[in-house]
């Protein structure tokens, strides 16, 4: 177990499914950056996108949902990478008052953080993305057309970019219970779609970012979980900062389910790839009490008692952790 003579863990807060850490705009971000303080953290992009702001730090690995399922299914191995090359996809949806301010803030990025940004490309067709909350309170959605953005994600990566950004067009979101703290994400479900999608056929890093035709900023206070997405008009900083130094996928990486040590997911959020392969490698699951999702899967509906620990808190967690492995 471990990786480089540290603990490695995962910490992982599925998107679109209301989790009251982690469901909103990088709000998870503080407390996956407490448990680097004892190792690396694998962490899927919802745990630290928050905007124009990102919570990723050193000590993490930037990984896709799906690429996540298949690493703990063992199908896909990772590799560290730094200043990965970076390219971007727009929506042929877009306005062009919109890819302008796109275009400006890849020029910010790559000045104020040296982010190797190779490219980027309109899809040759509309994406057509729609989304919604289904009766299960759950968000979701589909896109009309995934075969444009698979068109320019081939010709990023034949250019040799290491890493694909997406910005897909979204129509007008109606986020009043979002934008209070207490509703779903409604975009993250489908957005999930969207990067799954391209991880299954390139197997590259890559992450999802909406684009909106109303770009003004809200003078109205929110909720500060969900605080960082109502100061900018594009959520494009966090995904290109993250895809920087995102581990490469692939079949013969240095990060293997073999280094890791625990696994990290909200309190009723256990139904998942990650649980089952982690319990089945006799690998410690935590499931937090404090983070509570829509989901409603416990450890006793999977009847997994035994493979799974209860704690109250992240900071529990954390303390626990530190105490095993005596930190």
């Amino acid at each position: 177990m471990t990786y480089r003579n540290e603990l490695l863990g995962a910490f992982i807060v599925p998107t679109g499914i209301g989790a009251s850490i982690g469901g909103y705009a990088g709000d998870a971000s503080c407390y996956a950056r407490m448990f680097t303080r004892i190792g690396n953290l694998i962490v899927n992009p919802n745990v630290v996108n928050a905007g124009g702001f990102s919570g990723i730090n050193s000590k993490m690995f930037y990984v896709e949902g799906l690429a996540i399922d298949e690493f703990f299914k063992g199908n896909f191995q990772l590799s560290e990478s730094f200043n990965n090359k970076i390219g971007v996809i727009f929506d042929k949806s877009i306005s062009e008052e919109v890819l302008n301010i796109h275009i400006n803030t890849i020029n910010a990025v790559k000045t104020v953080y040296g982010c190797n940004i190779k490219k980027y490309i309109v899809t040759d067709m509309p994406v057509g993305v729609d989304f919604y909350v289904d009766d299960s309170g759950i968000s979701t959605g589909y896109v009309k057309n995934q075969e444009t953005i698979l068109r320019a994600a081939k010709e990023l990566v034949n250019i040799g970019c290491d890493a694909i950004a997406i910005v897909c067009l979204f129509k007008d979101e109606d986020s009043a219970n979002y934008a209070s703290g207490i509703g779903v994400d409604p975009v993250g479900g489908v957005e999930a779609i969207i990067s799954h999608y391209i991880t299954r056929e390139l197997h590259v890093p890559c992450a999802h970012s909406p684009a909106f035709l109303d770009f003004s900023i809200t003078t109205n206070i929110v909720n500060s979980k969900a605080a960082s997405e109502y100061i900018t008009p594009t959520f494009l900083p966090c995904i290109l900062l993250g895809l920087s130094n995102a581990p490469k996928i692939n079949n013969n990486g240095n990060i293997t389910l073999r280094n890791l040590d625990y696994l990290v997911v909200p309190f009723n959020a256990v139904g998942s790839i990650p649980v089952f392969e982690a319990i089945k490698n006799n690998i410690p699951v935590y499931a937090i009490e404090e983070n509570v999702t829509v989901l409603n899967v416990t450890n006793e509906s999977i009847n997994a008692t035994c493979g799974i620990n209860i704690l109250g808190t992240y900071k529990e967690c954390l303390e626990h952790i530190q105490n095993e492995y005596k930190i």
